[in-house]
């Protein structure tokens, strides 16, 4: 299993931070496999709507790649493939995982103090 850094242009990237998009259609020119991991940097090109252009904005986004369509069939043409993905991390954070709360740590730290 490998991670794979991809560029994520902005309508796209937003669709898979919600967890909407499921899938990525992609040249297979790294072997994805299931059990892979990319990890989506929202990439703004020159072509987008922005002052800025051909920059790495900072989010990320980690999915799990859970399925694969080989290209040279269903239309896929040869060396592409779509990926069936689900979403894991948004910036580092799982969003399933516990959060330690600020609130309870305030509460223990005025009872017992620094």
């Amino acid at each position: 299993m490998k991670t794979h850094e991809l560029k994520c242009w902005p309508p796209y990237f937003d669709d898979a931070r919600r967890g909407d998009k499921t899938f990525e259609y992609r040249k297979d020119d790294r072997h994805f496999a299931v059990g892979d991991t990319l990890l989506l940097r929202e990439w703004v090109p020159e072509c987008h709507a922005s002052p800025l252009r051909n920059f790495y904005s900072g989010r990320e986004v980690t999915v799990d790649v859970l399925y694969k369509v080989d290209g040279d069939q269903f239309g896929i043409p040869e060396g592409y493939c779509i990926l069936g993905i689900r979403l894991r991390a948004i910036d580092g954070v799982e969003p399933n995982a516990p959060q330690r709360s600020k609130k309870r740590h305030t509460s223990i730290m005025s009872e017992y103090g620094p």
